[in-house]
């Protein structure tokens, strides 16, 4: 499973990124994304690699309706909510749980469940179906890594910022996946022309092509 291997790969690059200095040294201080610390914003992003033991360890056989990736980011409240939307509130106050033991624990408890996953992900099915938290659907297994992936991809960038130092490197078939599947985003959302004119005609650009 091509997913399971990009995935592990960008999570730990995550979980070096949470375990540099600068990043603790930064924990108080606001972060690049409005209304969330750095600490905050760690917690969010170590969550994304932390939650996928828990969700291995659960029921194999959920019950729910499965949907696809691109239904699964149409169905889900948060994409285009505002800051204050009741959604990204608890998103929020999630990180700054998870951020609650401190940098250093953060940073170990993600490096553990990037070694559990090593020894477990490779061996699950690519078609094994999983519960989307805080969702009553159901993705596979292979989608829902891609939705891990796109949020450390993201918030890897983000928590580099916020703490003042360069993005780790993560891997090119990582980066490449992630692009691909927002431009399907933005072209669902927003329509295939105003993202080939953002791409590639700047003079007729839209204001924004922002996939989620």
């Amino acid at each position: 499973m091509a997913e399971a291997q990009a995935f592990l790969d960008s999570a730990a690059a995550a979980a070096a990124l949470l375990a540099d200095p600068a990043v603790a040294s930064a924990w108080e201080a606001p972060s690049a994304l409005s209304r969330f610390t750095v600490g905050g914003l760690a917690g969010h992003l170590a969550r994304q690699v932390i939650m996928v033991p828990e969700l291995l360890a659960a029921d194999p056989r959920p019950a729910g309706q499965r949907v696809c990736l691109l239904d699964h980011y149409a169905r889900a409240p948060w994409v285009g909510a505002g800051v204050d939307a009741e959604i990204n509130v608890a998103v929020r106050r999630s990180g700054e749980a998870a951020a609650a033991c401190g940098a250093v624990e953060l940073a170990r408890r993600t490096g553990s469940a990037v070694g559990q996953l090593r020894g477990r992900l490779p061996a699950e099915p690519a078609d094994r179906l999983v519960q989307v938290p805080g969702a009553p659907w159901l993705l596979s297994l292979s989608d829902f890594l891609l939705t891990r992936l796109v949020e450390i991809v993201i918030h890897a960038d983000d928590l580099a910022v916020s703490a003042g130092i360069d993005g780790p490197p993560l891997p090119r078939p990582a980066t490449d996946t992630v692009l691909a599947l927002l431009v399907r985003l933005a072209a669902r959302r927003h329509g295939p022309a105003a993202v080939l004119r953002a791409l590639s005609r700047a003079e007729r650009a839209p204001a924004t092509i922002a996939a989620i």
